[in-house]
């Protein structure tokens, strides 16, 4: 790729957002943010207590991940974020319209599959259902594309390279 991009990479818990984006940050030559780190810490205990977050607590989350899209500039940026709604994804493009959203898919049964082998995270597997539900797919006209993170890593990250390097040429 010629510029370096800004890249959001979304999808539910479980999707493999932080994998997948530091190993494609990695090979993009920019620097990695897991999104769940800006989050403020009421969110983190709303959410390791099993309660899902209201749009009320995202607002400010997802201005803050914006806004470290926006600060990386021509740097470039991979950023995992969830990015579950369009309107979410609206406020991230509010603070850095040149962002991209790669969203990474997977059956629900493979997502809740790695949930269960994961004990370091604050996302607890029965919130996935939630997260499944509220999920609204990219749309045609936002500036994004689906992966699907079935295969190994490797595969997954190379296949996303390719994605993006076409649509950046869009």
């Amino acid at each position: 790729m010629d510029a370096k991009p800004l890249v959001v990479v979304m999808g539910v818990s479980g999707s493999g957002k932080s994998t997948i984006g530091s190993a494609l940050a990695e090979k993009l030559g920019v620097a990695f943010i897991d999104g769940d780190d800006l989050h403020p810490q009421a969110n983190v205990d709303k959410m390791h207590a099993g309660h899902p977050l209201t749009d009320d607590d995202r607002w400010p989350w997802l201005a803050r991940v914006g806004q470290a899209l926006d600060d990386a500039g021509d740097d470039g940026l991979v950023i995992a974020c969830s990015a579950l709604k369009r309107s979410y994804r609206d406020a991230i493009l509010s603070e850095e319209p040149r962002a991209l959203f790669l969203h990474l898919t997977a059956s629900q049964g493979l997502i809740a599959g790695r949930l269960e082998h994961r004990d370091d995270h604050f996302m607890p597997p029965a919130l996935l259902d939630s997260q499944f539900e509220t999920l609204e797919p990219l749309g045609d006209d936002e500036p994004g594309v689906a992966v699907d993170v079935g295969e190994d890593v490797a595969h997954v990250v190379s296949s996303s390279v390719d994605a993006l390097r076409v649509l950046q040429r869009r």
